[in-house]
Order: structure tokens, then C-alpha cells, then sequence
């Protein structure tokens, strides 16, 4: 009987609740509001004979390493960061290899290098989520092939300072050391003009989250040439679709939009902190889109009350040292507004006192 390999039956399995998300969905991330205007624009303008071409990747990864300041040759553009990870650990990693995360953050890191057979040994963060850069150094072993950092992390909205960053890539030159930074546009500080000293360094971005596209699914592996080209023996010359290609210079062109959509965010983020702090909810001082919270016992009748005011947000209970936790995202000022008065009501109906003791 054809039966799949060890590493894939003992896979565990990532199942995001996209199901049911009708209302404000303050819940995975995104953006609230949606692509630029112009990319609605372009979209329309899309005619029946270029989605009948196969797409072409590479005259869109010279625009985008245009706008990131890099080479052609030293930027791959992706299916969303996921295939970003998935391409560096079929690249980097066999059956047996040690791969190290700090917990918690993106379920995909494991996922994805699991299936190849390798190790994975997972770090705790320190305390307040803070990065453990010395823990970490410590688990490093001549058998470390890869190492995954979401900076600013999921769902924490932690970060760990550039040098440390720069630092672990020094100490394991026999390892990929992948920068997630998904979130860059809310945090602002990247490792991206680093890579040229550091060919294991690697630094993955997302259109999906400041940008608004994660319907398009599409991000960028940015790293050493002679690197990167070797990823590209394991990228399907199709792997990201026309339509996002062709939409894609037409987002990037239009900073204005991002930048007033960050800076809506970045206030409705300090705003929605305070309110928990003057609340007395234990929050974790967030550099994303988001922030991450615990009710305790309180979060399953938060969640549920959101919902009924329709309002999402994400349980993340499950993760490592998240228990009772719930993760907000924050979108526009209006957004915020709607969250700020939900969130009221609903605190008022459950009471915060055991999330006070939490």
C-alpha cells in the first residue's frame, strides 16, 4: 500500500478558522480596508489575453528589487512568504538536520521544515516574549542547518534587535538564517542591506499584511546571489500567478497609500494599548499590526462577545506561553473607533477582574 514518507504522516497540521469570517476580521492580520485603489484599477484593466500567458516572473522581481534596493539576481519572488520558507528548507535541510525556533511564533517554520525530516528544537522566549538571543546562540550545534526569526514575531509583536540578528547569522555560518519580516512596514528597522556581508542570511517579506494582497498571495526570499540562485533550482519557474504580477509594480508605486494606511495603524496600535493598560489587561508592547493580549479565564466570552458585535479577533491560546491569550489586529482609525466601543461593551459585560489577576 503507498503509504507517504515518516516525516509527512507525523506532520503537524495548520488549519487557519477562515470559515464564517463575516464582520470587521481583526483576526489574521490583514489589511482592513484592502489593496490600493490603483490596483483595483489596474485589476480591471487586465484583458483575456494576458491571463491566457503564462506568467513571467522576472521583469516584476526587477521592479520589486528596484524598490527594496537589492539586485535582481538576489531576489526571488514568491507564493506568499510560506513558499519562502517552504523553498529554503527543501534548498538547506535533510532527514536529521536541526532546525531551531523560538517559541511561540509562525506555525509554518515547523511545518514546512518537519516535512523534510529534519530536527526541530524549539527556544522559549524569555520573559515578556522578549528575545532570547544567548538561549539561542547555546543550542546552535554543528548540525544546525536552519534558523527561523519572525521579526516583529507572530503573534508576540516582539522583536529582536538587528544585531542580535546579524550576530546569530555570524555564529552559524553553516546555517540559513531566515528573517521573516511580514511586518516590516509597521516596525520599520530591517537586516535587508545586511545580507551582503552574510551570504547565509536571508530576509522574506510579505505583500499580504501593510499592503492588503493577501488574496494574491505573493512575498519576496531576498539574500546572497550565488544563494539565492541555488533556491531558484527549487522554484517552479510559475510559482507566483499573473494577476499578482501584473498588479504588483502598480502597489508598489503607490506609497502614499501605504504610508497613511501604516501611520493609522501605528496610532490605532498605541491606542488600543493604552486602553488595556488603563484596564489593567496584561498586553505585550506590540511593533506589528497587531497586539496580543490575556483575558484568562475571561477570553473565550471576549472572543465570542466580539464576534456578536461583529467584530473578529484570534484566540491564540494554543501557542506556547499564550494561554488565555487573544491576538487583535488594528486596521484604520475608523476601524480602531469600532474596535475601541465593541471592546468597551463587551469588557463591561464580563467584567475584567479575573483578567486583572491574570
Amino acid at each position: 500500500m503507498l503509504e507517504a514518507r515518516p516525516a509527512v504522516r507525523t506532520l503537524p497540521t495548520y488549519h487557519p478558522p477562515l470559515g464564517g469570517r463575516e464582520g470587521l476580521r481583526l483576526d489574521f492580520n490583514e489589511n482592513t480596508v484592502g489593496c490600493s485603489p490603483r490596483v483595483l484599477a489596474r485589476l480591471r484593466e487586465l484583458s483575456s489575453e494576458e491571463l491566457a500567458r503564462y506568467p513571467e516572473r522576472e521583469p516584476v522581481e526587477a521592479v520589486v528589487a528596484g524598490h527594496l534596493g537589492v539586485e535582481p539576481r538576489e531576489l526571488l519572488l514568491t507564493n506568499g512568504v510560506d513558499e519562502a520558507i517552504h523553498l529554503l528548507c527543501e534548498t538547506f535541510l535533510e532527514p536529521g538536520d536541526e532546525v531551531l525556533i523560538v517559541v511561540p511564533t509562525f506555525a509554518m517554520y515547523e511545518i514546512s521544515a518537519a516535512a523534510t525530516g529534519a530536527r526541530m528544537i524549539a527556544v522559549p522566549a524569555g520573559e515578556n516574549f522578549c528575545f532570547p538571543t544567548t538561549d539561542l546562540l547555546d543550542r546552535v550545534t554543528t548540525r544546525t542547518r536552519l534558523i527561523a526569526v519572525a521579526n516583529p514575531n507572530n503573534p508576540t509583536g516582539a522583536v529582536a534587535e538587528p544585531a542580535d540578528l546579524l550576530e546569530i547569522a555570524r555564529s552559524a555560518p553553516q546555517a540559513a538564517i531566515l528573517i521573516d519580516e511580514a511586518y516590516f512596514e509597521f516596525y520599520g528597522q530591517t537586516v535587508l542591506p545586511q545580507f551582503h556581508g552574510l551570504p547565509n542570511l536571508f530576509v522574506a517579506r510579505t505583500f499580504s499584511k501593510a499592503y492588503g494582497m493577501a488574496g494574491f498571495r505573493v512575498g519576496t526570499l531576498a539574500g546572497d546571489a550565488a544563494q539565492m540562485a541555488t533556491v531558484h533550482r527549487v522554484s517552479s519557474p510559475y510559482n507566483v500567478n499573473g494577476v499578482a504580477l501584473a498588479c504588483l509594480p502598480t502597489a508598489l508605486a503607490d506609497d502614499n497609500y501605504i504610508q497613511q494606511y501604516v501611520d493609522q495603524v501605528r496610532e490605532g496600535r498605541t491606542r488600543l494599548q493604552d486602553e488595556f493598560r488603563n484596564r489593567g489587561i496584561p498586553y505585550w508592547p506590540s511593533e506589528a499590526n497587531f497586539v496580543l493580549a490575556r483575558f484568562g479565564a475571561l477570553k473565550s466570552a471576549f472572543v465570542q462577545g466580539m464576534r456578536t458585535r461583529g467584530i473578529l479577533v484570534r484566540d491564540r491560546s494554543r501557542d506556547y506561553g499564550c494561554d488565555g491569550c487573544v491576538r487583535i489586529t488594528i486596521g484604520t482609525i475608523e476601524h480602531t473607533n469600532r474596535l475601541l466601543v465593541a471592546l468597551r461593551k463587551v469588557l463591561e459585560e464580563i467584567g475584567t477582574t479575573e483578567a486583572r489577576a491574570q
